[in-house]
């Protein structure tokens, strides 16, 4: 029902919009601004992704949790999808998600109505610097087959240019 009623209003109250700043500063002006804020948007948007992607880095890096960087990565997603669409309420809706305290803002408020059921960072065996228990020996045994090939043996084929024979 929520998202029925956004795919009503917003493109309501941007058409409203468009008319009423039409109506003040002419067709032309409106339209330059439209184009002026998706061009800042995008600078913005690049800007404010690779901090963010910085920042999600760090996190994986340092084991922590990446669940905030991942959420400020989208929503500076859905901010360039915004800017990027023509009209005056999805460029402020656009532009508020690119400042921080607001992405921190609506963080808190998602992260209070999602419930997590559970969350691990590393091996499924344990802690990331605990080997595993193998049953065939330590952490350094590998297990597998080989075939012994005869190196006097010539290949049937030409080479490849990728190997030399």
């Amino acid at each position: 029902m929520w998202l029925f009623l956004a795919f009503v209003s917003v493109p309501l109250i941007e058409i409203a919009l468009f008319i009423q700043v039409g109506g003040a500063i002419g067709l032309w002006p409106t339209l330059a601004v439209v184009i002026i804020t998706a061009m800042i948007g995008t600078y913005l948007v690049r800007n404010q992704g690779a901090l963010a992607m910085g920042n999600l880095q760090r996190s994986f890096s340092e084991l922590d949790d990446p669940t905030e960087p991942l959420a400020h990565g989208a929503m500076i997603l859905i901010a360039g999808a915004l800017l990027l669409t023509p009209g005056f309420f999805t460029d402020a809706v656009g532009f508020a998600l690119l400042m921080p305290p607001i992405r921190v803002a609506v963080f808190k408020y998602a992260r209070s109505r999602i419930r997590v059921q559970s969350f691990s960072m590393g091996s499924m065996h344990g802690h990331p610097s605990q080997p595993p228990n193998h049953p065939n020996g330590g952490p350094d045994v590998i297990d597998g087959e080989f075939t012994e090939v005869d190196p006097n043996k010539k290949p049937t084929h030409s080479s490849s240019g990728w190997t030399k024979h």
